[in-house]
């Protein structure tokens, strides 16, 4: 399967895709050039935020809870307005956020990391209620947040670690009910998860950083099958487009060279798969 550009925008580290299933529309980020982007009738819009963004999930149809590198804050797409939500490590100017998705429960889970990957800098917390707690301590690059669809697991990654984690959760709340178990351990000369997004059959579609591709693992972590995209540093999936048939992926151009001319731009794979509809954040 060949993959199309949906964006020309270059990302200098493009991250966190959301699609949203009130708008029908995409955003993403560009966390080191502080922006959201989407796209609305064909034309690329931008919105610049005092501090480096990396993620996001949707409240409703015209709001966004962002993740920046010091809070969590409440986004209005009309206005621009931009509300404080909770602090995010705000008295620690070493990390930043990275990836972020919301659980089935209506949480938002959020990672940070060292802002030079310092190791085990950095954490893993969900926002839940009014309420942000950690959940996973000393993370060195936090990526792959996703959840199972039947809400029992969530998974993350340590990048550096080339490992994938599942958690299991509480079926009443979603917080973590036990000790993460390994899904996937690449090894040390192994791909580098980044993002990953689940689809409605619990296949689990990783990023990976430094391969140019996204992969496909079963349920039972099995590899499945690969999609090549032409930016060797691939980030971050998700599901979107009419029934959510379409894998959007997004990518960083950051120390890549001239032979990588679309390193950094949003792309499009038609996979076999389909995703499922991204959870309203409860505040």
């Amino acid at each position: 399967m060949t993959a199309r550009i949906f964006d020309e925008t270059v990302c200098t580290l493009g991250e966190g895709p959301l699609w949203h299933p009130e708008r029908g529309q995409l955003f993403w980020f560009d966390i080191l050039n502080r922006t959201l982007y989407s796209r609305e009738g064909g034309n690329t819009r931008r919105w610049l935020f005092d501090d480096m963004v990396s993620a996001a999930g949707w409240i409703d149809r015209d709001r966004l809870l962002v993740a920046s590198e010091r809070a969590l804050s409440v986004f209005d797409l009309e206005t621009g307005a931009n509300q404080t939500l909770c602090a995010l490590e705000a008295d620690n100017p070493v990390t930043r956020s990275n990836d972020g998705r919301a659980d089935p429960y209506g949480g938002f889970w959020i990672g940070t990391m060292g802002k030079a990957e310092e190791a085990g800098a950095g954490a893993i917390y969900r926002f839940y209620r009014g309420e942000l707690r950690r959940v996973v301590p000393s993370v060195t690059v936090s990526n792959a947040i996703c959840f199972s669809p039947d809400g029992r697991h969530a998974y993350f990654a340590d990048s550096p670690e080339r490992t994938i984690w599942r958690l299991p959760l509480d079926q009443k709340t979603g917080w973590p009910s036990g000790e993460p178990e390994i899904f996937i351990n690449f090894g040390a000369d192994g791909p580098i998860p980044d993002g990953a997004v689940v689809d409605a059959d619990g296949r689990l579609w990783n990023a990976q950083w430094g391969s140019g591709r996204v992969a496909c693992y079963s349920p039972d972590s099995v590899f499945l099958k690969t999609y090549d995209l032409p930016a060797s540093r691939t980030t971050c999936p998700a599901f979107g487009g009419e029934g959510l048939a379409t894998l959007y992926v997004t990518s960083a151009s950051i120390d890549v060279g001239e032979s990588e001319p679309d390193a950094g731009k949003t792309f499009i794979l038609e996979a076999d798969a389909v995703g499922l509809p991204e959870p309203r954040v409860s505040l």
